[in-house]
């Protein structure tokens, strides 16, 4: 089966026959954007997603001809409060499928103490300051979230690079769907997130999306108006993009 190619206003959209090419197509893209900052700048910044949606993509990046000692790598959001040797935090994810894989410039994680949250947002916020990203890669979520900017908290003009928000219910129980939490009341409330706005700064941007369960994020984000109800409608309007996904997630929108 070939590739099918759409395009919705700014954004291409590649679905594949199934997952495993999808993330092969995707992690060509990503080691494509980072080669060619890193033979332009020497140095390449790159913010990566923390959640099964992403198991494809990270792990064909493993494959990639990249010389991993020239990147910085960030992520995206981080839980309040969670356990440093929680395995579901975000950090933890990271490494056991990348971080700790390849041998990286830098890492810069988002886990801190409850009650320092706010000095870790201002850290944050100077390191992205420091070092512009180059790259981000996102998921979608059930509720169309980009990183934890949920319906209720995502704000397209955000004057914040990072924040604390609330997570809601349909985030909280797609965690446990994916196999991260036991219950629902394991999940944990907050979370540190980057912006909407700061995500739509990134020059690069490629999105990986499988499973049925993310189908109706899907349509909404190609096929409703560009609004916080799903968040990541907003990725048609960013000017360098990539939507990838299998044919569970693109049922609805074939």
């Amino acid at each position: 089966m070939q590739t099918i190619t759409k395009n919705v206003g700014n954004l291409p959209i590649y679905i594949f026959e199934n997952r495993a090419v999808m993330g092969v197509a995707a992690a060509e893209r990503a080691a494509k954007i980072i080669n060619d900052v890193i033979a332009k700048n020497g140095v390449a910044n790159v913010v990566f997603a923390a959640a099964p949606s992403q198991d494809d993509i990270l792990e064909n990046l493993l494959k990639q001809d990249i010389d991993w000692t020239k990147v910085r790598g960030f992520h995206q959001d981080e839980y309040v409060g969670i356990d440093a040797s929680e395995p579901a935090g975000f950090g933890n994810f990271l490494d056991r499928a990348i971080f700790k894989k390849v041998p990286f410039m830098e890492l810069h994680y988002l886990l801190c103490a409850a009650d320092a949250t706010e000095a870790k947002c201002a850290e944050y916020t100077e390191l992205l300051k420091k070092y512009p990203i180059d790259l981000i890669l996102l998921g979608i979520g059930e509720n169309g979230h980009l990183a934890f900017n949920d319906p209720a908290v995502a704000d397209f003009n955000d004057p914040k690079m990072i924040k604390v928000v609330e997570l809601d219910d349909v985030c909280r129980q797609q965690q446990v769907n994916d196999g991260c939490f036991a219950t629902l009341n394991d999940v944990p409330k907050q979370a540190m997130t980057l912006t909407m706005s700061f995500i739509m700064s990134v020059p690069h941007a490629v999105c990986v999306v499988p499973t049925i369960r993310k189908a109706n994020a899907v349509y909404n984000a190609v096929n409703g108006p560009v609004t916080t109800e799903c968040p990541a409608s907003i990725l048609r309007n960013h000017k360098d993009a990539g939507l990838y996904l299998d044919m569970d997630s693109a049922s609805k929108i074939l």
